[in-house]
């Protein structure tokens, strides 16, 4: 049987299915699909299939209770990544500065030493764990659409940057909509590519923490960053780790946990000490410019020059007025 007659015929129906229905309507579109001539389209189109019994098809999603039938695949990366160590990063979609930094930071150090990013295509989180990993290696986004969409529409140009490097990837044919119920699916195959997953932010009913489960209930790691007991956008973290889910202090801690040495340290240039006054200034907590003035003592155009290169060296970020330190690889 076809597991791509299955996939389409889902696709046709607005179905959900995994195994070849056994009805009279399946079996009368079975008898007229034409396979080859609909693997033909989807290479026309820049796509291409992968089936469940497929040698290609990755074994860690093959591995969970209910794998898809396969993968419709968007990109120019060599099927042997899944064969990588791969780690799912997925967050809050409305997260904090922190979050987004946080996602970004650990998913670029991740990428560095060779792990394969797993990850939505989200809003928040997930966008910044792939903008992150792009810097430093490969990312693979899973869709709760069919493979011809770009959800949100707004990431399209992300979208098209995975697939330059990495995939982009669905159980869903070309012309499938959006639709809420089939983000939990997704949230499997996010889960399913990866050997361990982490939690950036999450509130007590996110997404995010649905992806948690699925991959404890697939026996793989989960870890979370922790966040601050007040914020909202930390209860679910903070509830993972009561758990007994792994604390994220930085990227080793991930490393670790999927059998990956840390990549091997980037020479730092020696900062100037204006430099180093601002850096350590704004390592303790977020801070304004004005606070930055104070604490430092000096005058704010020499501030501002200081934070413009630390930014520029990648060593803080700015978000809604605030400066925090990047988080480091150990």
């Amino acid at each position: 049987m076809s597991e791509l007659a299955v996939a389409v015929f889902a696709a046709q129906t607005g179905e959900h299915v995994l195994e070849a229905p056994r009805s009279r309507r399946f079996e009368q579109f079975r008898l007229s699909f034409d396979e080859v001539a609909y693997r033909r389209r989807l290479a026309t189109a820049g796509f291409a299939w992968v089936g469940r019994d497929e040698t290609a098809f990755p074994p860690r999603l093959r591995a969970i209770h209910d794998p898809p039938p396969g993968l419709f695949v968007r990109g120019d990366a060599a099927l042997s990544l899944v064969d990588r160590p791969a780690v799912a990063i997925v967050g809050a979609r409305a997260c904090s500065p922190y979050g987004s930094s946080v996602g970004h930071s650990l998913a670029r150090e991740l990428a560095a030493a060779g792990v394969v990013v797993i990850s939505g295509l989200a809003r928040g989180v997930d966008a910044a764990a792939h903008r992150g990993a792009l810097e430093g290696g490969i990312t693979v986004a899973a869709l709760g659409c069919g493979i011809d969409r770009d959800y949100p529409r707004v990431h399209a140009s992300l979208a098209a940057e995975i697939a330059g490097r990495g995939w982009v990837v669905s159980e869903y044919a070309p012309g499938v909509e959006p639709a809420p119920w089939r983000f939990p699916a997704r949230n499997r195959i996010v889960a399913g590519l990866s050997d361990a997953t982490v939690v950036v932010e999450a509130r007590e009913r996110s997404g995010a923490l649905i992806t948690a489960d699925l991959a404890l209930d697939e026996g793989r790691e989960v870890l979370a960053v922790p966040g601050e007991i007040t914020s909202q956008l930390s209860a679910g973290t903070n509830h993972l780790l009561r758990l007994g889910a792994t604390p994220v202090t930085c990227a080793a801690d991930v490393l670790r946990a999927v059998g990956v040495s840390p990549a091997p340290a980037r020479d730092s240039e020696r900062l100037d000490e204006r430099l180093e006054q601002v850096r350590a200034a704004v390592a303790d907590a977020p801070v304004a410019v004005d606070e930055l003035v104070r604490r430092t003592g000096l005058d704010p155009g020499p501030v501002a020059a200081a934070l413009a290169e630390l930014e520029l060296l990648g060593l803080v970020v700015q978000a809604e007025g605030l400066y925090r330190e990047v988080m480091r690889p150990t």
